[in-house]
């Protein structure tokens, strides 16, 4: 049984029953204009003449194949059109009654129209159209008005397919232009609500702490300053509530700063394919990994993630051929990431590649240090003595999300 969808069969069969049906009136047309005299029939016909006649009807018939051989259809048009003008003239074994008319088929306006709809190659496409227009106009038989008819019939089928073709390409442009503007838009709705997020997150941040640091700082001096044990065990205990609020104040706003818990990005164990991913491009990378990666919590893996594809990324840009060295140290206390590159094997003027190199918004390092900071880690790029690079974060093992760490 075929996998393909119950629409695309559908579809295809269609297709084919159409293709059939249009070289079926073809194959009827031309027979009819052939024997009412509207073409190379002649007066008296002979064996010969019914001969050709089937070949005309064959000919036309290869229409239904036009979409998959087009070439070969034109060449079948083509070769039975020769072959029928050199039966009339010179051989002289045909005599039209109509000596003035185009001899060869309708079907070739259809014919002269496929190469260029379903053909890639535009110059073979071209190519056979004009040895096909050749042959209909019978340039050996001059004559201005079978030039000018054949001309017409042959141009008329290339003029629509270039018509339907530009169209087919702006529909589509248009298609992936509003697509692009519509995940476009998603973007940057998302970006405004991360935004809207982190600036509530801000102002509660602000507003909440001020308040309660008051409180703290006044149950602090109450405990210093009471009379008697239990108004100071009082001012203890609410000191150590508020302390303990502003601690979870702070991971509350970490909470609303970071991504979401369906956030998709990979956490550390990604790291490997990563690496790998990049010396499969041709940018040589080594992965060394200290500890225990379970200890590094989901938001600070993805963090993590983030940092190396950036680097491997910018050495990719601005350092093709370069090696890499990501090291990942985990331990309770945090996780330290070291991405080194070496110096790119050629100047920087003959290696440099401007279409690569200048794409993107310049704002990676930057994006990645303001993400570190939000885990209340920190980021560092420089440049080393020998040409390479390197950039160092530190982040906190733990940072409270939703999400169970592994």
């Amino acid at each position: 049984m075929s996998s393909d969808p119950w629409w695309c069969r559908h579809h295809v069969k269609h297709r084919v029953a159409t293709d059939i049906g249009v070289a079926a009136g073809f194959v009827v047309l031309d027979t009819v204009v052939t024997l009412v005299g509207g073409s190379w029939w002649p007066a008296r016909p002979g064996p010969l003449a019914w001969v050709m006649l089937g070949l005309q009807a064959a000919a036309c018939a290869s229409l239904a194949v036009r979409r998959r051989a087009p070439l070969a259809v034109v060449a079948i048009l083509a070769a039975y059109s020769l072959a029928l003008a050199l039966l009339i003239s010179p051989a002289g074994l045909l005599t039209p009654a109509n000596s003035g008319t185009v001899w060869a088929p309708f079907g070739t306006v259809l014919a002269a129209y496929a190469p260029f709809f379903y053909q890639p190659n535009r110059r073979l496409a071209i190519a056979a159209v004009a040895v096909l227009s050749i042959i209909v106009a019978r340039p050996w038989q001059p004559s201005v008005t079978v030039i000018t008819v054949a001309i017409v019939r042959t141009a008329a089928g290339p003029l629509l397919a270039m018509y339907y073709d530009a169209r087919r390409r702006l529909v589509a442009a248009l298609t992936e232009r509003a697509e692009r503007a519509e995940r476009e838009q998603g973007l940057l709705a998302e970006q405004a609500r991360a935004e809207e997020r982190a600036r509530l997150a801000g102002e509660m941040h602000d507003v909440v702490t001020h308040r309660v640091s008051l409180m703290v700082l006044q149950a602090g001096a109450l405990r210093m300053t009471a009379a008697d044990e239990a108004t100071r065990q009082a001012a203890e205990e609410l000191r150590a509530a508020g302390c303990l609020a502003l601690d979870e104040l702070r991971d509350l706003v970490g909470i609303l700063r970071t991504a979401d818990d369906e956030d998709p990005t990979p956490s550390t164990p990604g790291l490997a394919a990563l690496v790998a991913e990049s010396t499969g491009v041709g940018t040589p990378a080594e992965l060394a990994e200290d500890g225990d990666p379970a200890l590094a919590s989901p938001v600070v893996g993805r963090t993590a993630y983030r940092i190396v594809r950036e680097a491997l990324t910018n050495v990719r840009k601005h350092a093709p051929g370069a090696r890499v060295t990501v090291r990942v140290s985990y331990a309770e206390s945090g996780v330290r990431l070291t991405v080194r590159n070496t110096a790119p094997p050629e100047p920087a003027s003959a290696r440099a590649d401007s279409a690569l190199s200048a794409t993107g918004s310049g704002l990676g390092i930057a994006g990645l240090r303001q993400r570190v900071e939000l885990v209340h880690g920190t980021l560092r790029a420089t440049g080393l003595p020998d040409g390479g690079f390197c950039v160092e974060a530190t982040l906190p093992a733990y940072v409270p999300t939703r999400e169970p760490v592994a």
